[in-house]
């Protein structure tokens, strides 16, 4: 039974050893409760439904899927389920793909525990969390833009921008600044036209090399 005060997690992995190494760790954690695991994506989707975790943290490389496109399945299934992906793949391109399909995390297996653990805790909590190594990558590969310094963005557009790139996601955003999901999703297609990117993480990489982003918005 799911501990309704409690971040209920399901880990998705094909490497069981690993998977139940993961919930043993999240047993431990007196916010978090591992509801299990599963092997392949169809098991995913299977426990997804059944036990509507509030977090599955997932590996994209599965035996029988592709697990991004796991994640829009389960964005567009269970909404307010969170997925946080945990990778041993170092290619950039993922994470532009793993944020599209609605990802509230990207993050390296050869990360710390802890990275991992904070990194449900504020999926659960609307926000946004990238591995320092992945987002290095993602800089160093995203080349310069060019065109006006502030990129043609309007009020509303630069406050979901700055919102963006404290971590929050287009559902988080439409609540700080009461408006509809619908509509904050219009300034976020918006802001990545405007900035030439694929994804919010882009977006938010392609600002901080052209000065956009301003330090300390909560």
């Amino acid at each position: 039974m799911i501990n309704g005060d409690a971040i209920s997690v399901l880990v998705v992995d094909g490497h069981q050893t690993f998977a139940e190494l993961l919930g043993h760790a999240l047993a431990g954690q007196p916010d978090l409760e591992y509801v299990g695991h599963a092997l392949t994506g169809a098991e995913c989707l299977r426990l997804a439904a059944e036990l509507r975790p509030d977090v599955i943290l997932l590996d994209p490389d599965l035996s029988d899927a592709d697990g991004i496109a796991i994640a829009e399945l389960l964005r567009v299934r269970q909404p307010d389920t969170r997925v946080v992906i945990l990778t041993a793949s170092d290619e950039s391109a993922l994470v532009g793909r793993a944020t599209a399909a609605g990802a509230a995390g990207f993050l390296s297996k050869n990360g710390a525990l802890g990275d991992v653990l904070n990194a449900l805790r504020t999926a659960h909590g609307g926000g946004m969390t990238v591995s320092t190594d992945i987002l290095a990558r993602l800089l160093r590969s995203t080349s310069p833009v060019v065109g006006p310094r502030g990129g043609g963005l309007t009020a509303r557009e630069d406050e979901v921008l700055q919102l963006m790139a404290a971590g929050l996601d287009a559902r988080a955003i439409a609540r700080r600044l009461g408006i509809s999901l619908h509509t904050c999703r219009g300034y976020v297609k918006a802001v990545l036209a405007k900035l030439g990117a694929h994804s919010q993480l882009e977006a938010v990489a392609i600002a901080t090399r052209r000065g956009l982003v301003r330090p300390g918005r909560p």
